[in-house]
């Protein structure tokens, strides 16, 4: 085992300025991943710091309707919460359809978001690893890459990330809030997480001694519905084969808003402006939404095993589009 300092943070500023002088340093909140990750050897952080007491466990409403979200929040407790389930159904769902009841009482909003990929090769030591390693290679693209991306791979990563929350969050156009050694700023939630490029090993944005304290939420478009679809191998506990979370509005017929993000299929939730361009002021039908799938799924580069991703990819964004349409 390897060694590690522990230290408690009593404050935001104290956890900032500890992560700063400390290049190797990790924030522990909920440790559901971390955790895991050090046991395995994949993660190696020299200090933990540990946030969770801090005062980062509250929902509440913002001046202009929308809704704030602490990073220390259990997802659990966020699932449950009744100003996400009236107002941000595809928030709740995405949620209820991640890991188990007793992992989702421990995990926090941050962490969520955090989460590394469950790519076999990025958890085992023994094996090469661009992600864990940089420079020593992908042997996922010509080996196991079933359950791993179709859409913003590249040669040196083909990963996808595991989070369903994530993927309701760039669908509401959130944003996220970040706190490091210059300032606080913002960040598209759409945006938070990065495609691998040359440097699959940068899962975010986040800049060193960066802390995530909050997510918020801006206000429900008028008359949208919303909700999470998604496909796995078994009935729980399993991460995705393709999600997609789904918001839309329509008046007189036809499309007035309409926001699409992919799960399961990419480095980081994809969120679909090229069906967004499609459905937007569109006919609300079947075809509409199928021509729309197809729009953004063009730019779709299976490997040798998970070509079904797209169709079923297809099919989820077809059939939640349709029923919120039936709704509306």
């Amino acid at each position: 085992m390897k060694p590690f300092a522990y230290l408690r943070a009593r404050s935001t500023d104290e956890a900032v300025r500890a992560s700063s002088t400390h290049p190797g340093a990790g924030f522990l909140g909920g440790g559901t991943n971390l955790v895991d990750l050090m046991k395995l050897g994949v993660e190696t952080p020299d200090l933990l710091i540990d946030i969770s007491r801090l005062p980062l466990d509250r929902v509440a409403d913002t001046d202009n309707g929308g809704l704030r979200i602490g990073a220390t929040v259990r997802n659990s407790d966020l699932a449950a919460h009744p100003a996400v389930r009236t107002r941000y159904p595809v928030l709740s769902q995405a949620l209820l359809s991640g890991a188990s009841g007793q992992l989702r009482n421990t995990a926090t909003t941050g962490g969520n978001l955090l989460q590394r990929t469950r790519c076999p090769y990025f958890q085992d030591t023994s094996k090469p690893c661009n992600k864990r390693e940089p420079g020593t290679g992908c042997p996922a693209r010509e080996g196991a890459h079933r359950d791993l991306a179709v859409l913003g791979h590249s040669e040196h990563c083909v990963a996808t990330h595991p989070s369903d929350m994530a993927v309701a969050l760039s669908a509401l156009d959130a944003t996220v809030r970040l706190h490091g050694p210059d300032g606080e700023r913002t960040v598209p939630a759409s945006e938070f997480h990065r495609l691998p490029g040359d440097t699959p090993h940068r899962d975010t944005g986040i800049r060193s001694g960066e802390l995530l304290t909050e997510v918020v939420l801006p206000p429900r478009p008028d008359g949208a519905g919303s909700l999470y679809r998604k496909a796995r191998d078994r009935a729980s506990f399993a991460f995705a084969l393709a999600s997609v979370a789904a918001v839309l509005s329509v008046r007189d017929g036809r499309i007035a808003h309409a926001a699409l993000s992919f799960g399961g299929l990419a480095h980081r939730p994809w969120r679909a402006h090229a069906a967004e361009d499609v459905l937007r002021g569109a006919p609300a039908t079947e075809e509409t939404f199928a021509r729309a799938a197809d729009a953004e799924l063009a730019a779709a580069r299976p490997l040798r095993d998970n070509a079904f991703k797209v169709g079923l990819a297809r099919s989820l964004a077809v059939e939640a589009l349709a029923e919120l349409a039936a709704d509306s």
